[in-house]
């Protein structure tokens, strides 16, 4: 039988909280740490994250940060205010990661390159003191008289007075986030909320061959074969698109207005960039606003698009410019396609077309001014860039980041019910809430 050993705090999950957690923890004490991480490397989200380039945070002020928080904004204050991303910026550059500030306050390593964060906040937390064990799965969380005793798939068990549970949601499964931390916090009496995919890109009707539903996600049989239960209107990104599909994939809308109706009512709406990619809708637009379209598909509910492919000018004055064009043409029996050529792009011309079949010259103003697309889909976690819901942020104390019903308890990153726009929120709410969870946690040894 193998032997216990004991650790004054555990950190299950070896990504940016986790690091931050160990870090955190270290700041305040000198407690004996380890960090248990289940695949081979650390940090496997961060290696992809920023599409390599890692984007580690927003040095926006809080007014402006948390404007990008989609739930839970005066839960993560405490957490900001302990470490936000001045401090996380200075960190890295203490650990001769040079940075840099791009457009939007978004901050990235000089090299652009995501291995230098992962090896810079590495480095950090080993040199700090803490133990870390990759290739080493948890399967267990048993609350002792003492505090916790954790079981591995290795059968090494663990003693240890506080556990912080930092194992990410479920995007990106191929990172090691499956979803085992919310289990665990279910066992131990905590409430989690609804979970769905969010950044990620939106399937318009007839974007994609298959219906929503009908692909299985082959990336989770594996590891958890309920993730989608309860949610509706899955489309795994590997379905293949449709002819319409294929004639709008890599074409970039900019400067247009997108705006989300969800069973009727306009739930968000935003000006910039539109991308048509292989998954669906995405760019800036497409994710800021997938959020309200993929919690109303996965209830059920009906989700309409609107784009304004014209936003810089009023329905009236373009559609006098279609009228002048249609008089100037006469009598081309062509008209109507020169005109769209003159106002669209050249790849947009026939999808666009193929979705209004009755268009005409009268009506052309008012259709390039509200383009109107059902949703059929979304993207599911094999691609979202960060799980809603979580665990209830009403069960855990924001001054610390310990459960309120388990002492010597605590939660950091993105198992909580915590979610942000694109642009380094994310990720810096990550860092954030794992440096306090591992303050407070080596603070209260005491």
């Amino acid at each position: 039988m193998n032997s216990v050993q004991v650790y004054d705090i555990i950190i299950i999950g070896g990504g940016a909280s986790g690091l931050l957690a160990a870090i955190g923890a270290f700041s305040t004490g000198n407690p004996s740490l380890l960090i248990l991480e289940k695949m081979p490397r650390p940090a496997r989200k961060i290696m992809i994250s920023g599409k390599g380039r890692c984007n580690f945070t927003n040095l926006s002020d809080w007014p402006d940060f948390s404007a990008h928080l989609r739930n839970g904004t005066d839960f993560l204050k405490p957490a900001f205010f302990t470490f936000g991303p001045p401090k996380m910026l200075q960190l890295l550059e203490e650990c001769h990661c040079p940075c840099v500030v791009e457009r939007g306050n978004r901050a990235f390593p000089q090299s652009h390159k995501a291995s230098d964060v992962v090896d810079a906040l590495r480095q950090k937390a080993l040199d700090a003191g803490a133990e870390l064990r990759c290739n080493c799965e948890v399967k267990e969380i048993l609350r002792t008289p003492e505090g916790f005793q954790i079981k591995t798939s290795s059968s090494q068990n663990f003693l240890t007075h506080k556990v912080i549970i930092a194992t990410g949601g479920l995007s990106y499964p191929g990172s090691g986030s499956t979803g085992d931390g919310y289990d665990w916090a279910s066992q131990l009496g905590h409430k989690i909320t609804q979970r769905f995919p969010s950044l990620t890109a939106i399937v318009p009707k007839g974007y994609k061959i298959s219906k929503a539903g009908e692909n299985a996600p082959e990336e989770f049989s594996p590891y958890r074969e309920n993730v989608y239960a309860g949610l509706k209107a899955h489309i795994d990104r590997s379905t293949p698109l449709s002819e319409w599909g294929e004639s709008l994939k890599g074409l970039q809308l900019k400067n247009v207005r997108l705006s989300v109706e969800c069973d009727g009512r306009i739930a968000g709406s935003e000006f910039g960039d539109l991308d048509f990619t292989d998954g669906g809708l995405e760019g800036p637009l497409g994710f800021r606003l997938s959020r309200p379209a993929v919690k109303t598909l996965a209830n059920g509910g009906k989700v309409k698009l609107h784009i304004d492919l014209k936003p810089a000018v009023e329905e009236a004055e373009l559609q006098a410019r279609i009228d002048g064009l249609w008089k100037m043409l006469q009598p081309r029996k062509d008209r109507l396609k020169v005109i769209l050529s003159k106002l669209l792009p050249s790849e947009l011309v026939r999808p666009f077309c193929t979705t209004n079949p009755r268009l005409d010259n009268r009506s052309l103003g008012s259709n390039l001014k509200n383009w109107v697309l059902d949703a059929e889909g979304y993207v599911g976690y094999e691609r979202s860039v960060i799980t809603a819901g979580g665990v209830s942020l009403k069960e855990v104390k924001k001054k610390t980041m310990e459960s309120a019903l388990v002492p010597g308890l605590y939660f950091c990153g993105e198992i909580l019910d915590l979610d942000a726009d694109t642009g380094g929120y994310n990720i810096q709410t990550a860092f954030s809430t794992g440096f306090l969870a591992g303050k407070s946690a080596a603070k209260s040894l005491g």
